[in-house]
């Protein structure tokens, strides 16, 4: 009867350890089932120099995430070619959905048509591939940008003069709008171009080669427009050799820390934010909706590509976003109360 009774216990303990091996083997089949099903999301960045594409990768990686997406970050380090390797790449793996911040729209054209021909969404994130009927073109007001710089150097040489102008990469076509809004602002003021040129795949030491020729043209400048804030960072340290820093007005964009530190030290005139955490959460929330079939431009989401943007060939759905002037006037509300850098930083070298 003892006997009977061991034999019992013994198998009824054989079938439970038996049931808890089969439950524990099949839970991770399970969960690499669900990571296959999940949004696939390509991104792919032109470099890491200029500081606010860490920001935007990952406040866009956050947001995707968030929304039950997968985000593959590729980051090309301004090399056309290893971006166009990194696209096919993204193919390769069927992403359903492309985001691209082209380094040269032109040069990337095959490749993003091999895409879109494959079925999958393509975003252009900032900067346009033109001719490509792209699902969604996400950007600042880059006119506006332009615009901003433009007043800004009006309002801090109010008796006019001479002023260079230091573009960005000649193959960016957000460049193109920055120079019409700056070009626009200033027509009929004072203001007077005297020394133009622009810096290949954005290179900053360019900045200062240019400003440096622009100076053995004439010193007597009383701005400089810059395409960014990385161009000026350059701009500045060469009118700082020349005793000029603080006493030529320099404008730029992206209000990178740097230059949010020369504005309130007097070093640079302005900067334009660019609501990056707003583009790259928006662009994310696209990029999903995409994804998932939805229509981004009358659908029910929160946010509405109800604009078109004419990409040299097609009328593609358009989302854009306004920029703001930043001086040291309103560095606090703008920056600081933002969130964007901190009063420490912002205010590292004031004593």
């Amino acid at each position: 009867m003892k006997k009977g009774r061991w034999t019992f216990l013994i198998m009824v303990l054989a079938l439970a350890f038996t049931a808890g091996c089969g439950t524990a083997q099949r839970e991770p089949e399970k969960t690499e089932k669900e990571e296959e099903d999940k949004l696939q999301i390509g991104l792919s960045f032109d470099s890491f120099v200029i500081e606010r594409w860490l920001r935007d990768r990952d406040m866009f990686v956050s947001t995707a995430q968030s929304l039950g997406a997968e985000v593959n970050v590729q980051v090309a380090g301004g090399v056309v070619e290893e971006q166009i390797s990194q696209i096919e790449y993204f193919i390769k793996k069927n992403m359903d959905v492309i985001v691209v911040i082209p380094i040269d729209g032109d040069a990337l054209y095959d490749v993003v048509k091999e895409a879109k021909d494959k079925g999958i969404y393509v975003i252009c994130y900032d900067r346009i591939v033109g001719n490509i009927n792209a699902a969604l073109y996400i950007t600042i007001d880059n006119e506006k940008v332009g615009t901003l710089m433009g007043e800004a150097l009006i309002q801090a040489c109010p008796e006019g003069g001479n002023i260079f102008a230091i573009n960005g990469s000649p193959t960016d076509r957000n460049v193109d709008e920055v120079v019409r809004g700056f070009n626009k602002a200033i027509e009929g003021s004072n203001l007077n171009v005297v020394y133009t040129e622009y810096c290949d795949n954005w290179m900053a030491e360019l900045a200062g080669n240019y400003v440096t020729q622009g100076l053995e043209v004439t010193k007597d400048i009383v701005g400089v427009m810059c395409g960014n804030d990385d161009l000026a960072s350059q701009a500045v340290k060469v009118l700082s050799e020349n005793r000029l820093a603080g006493k030529v007005a320099v404008v730029a964009q992206d209000a990178d820390l740097a230059a949010c530190q020369r504005i309130v030290e007097g070093t640079q005139e302005m900067t334009v934010y660019k609501p990056i955490e707003q583009e790259a959460n928006t662009a994310a929330e696209f990029a999903v909706a995409l994804g998932n079939g939805e229509d981004i431009t009358s659908g029910s989401g929160e946010y509405k590509a109800e604009e078109t943007f004419n990409d040299g060939t097609y009328e593609i759905p358009y989302y854009k976003i306004d920029p703001i002037a930043v001086t040291a006037e309103n560095m606090d509300e703008v920056i600081i109360d933002g969130g964007f850098h901190t009063r420490e930083d912002v205010y590292l070298n004031i004593r």
